[in-house]
């Protein structure tokens, strides 16, 4: 049996799966005539082909019961993922490196602290959206275009995955 025990989410621990959106610790200018600080480029959308096109959506969650037995991962590999909290509650994310499977030993578990958000970066495995209360809503910024943009990966039925996030 595999348990995972979300981290703190931190920019330097997700790198490797993509950004983290926020303002803590990043600079900014001053734009409309010194009232608003820019907190720029926070994260890119990676495109795969010249007539795919960034989409905005609100993606609304409902929480799922915990702990939760992990069955499944996906991944985009034409284009990253953005998830920003719109009510600014926390949230679970489960991620693993691109490659042509994930493994179970190469999963990592985050919790947001509610100010943040994330950019999955073009082919990175990682679990739907896990939010922390019964319902939540998600500003997403993803990609639309030719071609299949989610491959699901299901584990062997006798794999145990289990997140516990310890509420």
């Amino acid at each position: 049996m595999l348990t995972l025990y979300p981290q703190p989410l931190t920019a330097e621990a997700f790198a490797p799966y993509g950004d983290v959106i926020e303002t803590a610790d990043r600079d900014f200018f001053m734009i409309n005539n010194g009232s608003t600080q820019r907190f720029h480029r926070l994260a890119n959308v990676q495109l795969g082909a010249p007539g795919d096109q960034g989409i905005i959506s609100i993606f609304r969650a409902q929480a799922l019961k915990m702990p939760l037995a992990i069955k499944m991962l996906e991944r985009h590999p034409l284009g990253s993922q953005a998830f920003i909290p719109l009510k600014q509650k926390p949230f679970l994310l489960l991620v693993a490196e691109p490659g042509e499977n994930p493994q179970p030993s190469a999963i990592k578990a985050f919790i947001t602290d509610g100010s943040q958000g994330v950019n999955y970066h073009r082919g990175v495995w990682h679990h739907p959206i896990l939010c922390c209360v019964d319902e939540d809503d998600f500003l997403v910024v993803d990609r639309q275009g030719e071609g299949n943009n989610c491959d699901e990966f299901f584990f062997a039925e006798g794999a145990e995955i289990l997140l516990d996030p310890g509420k």
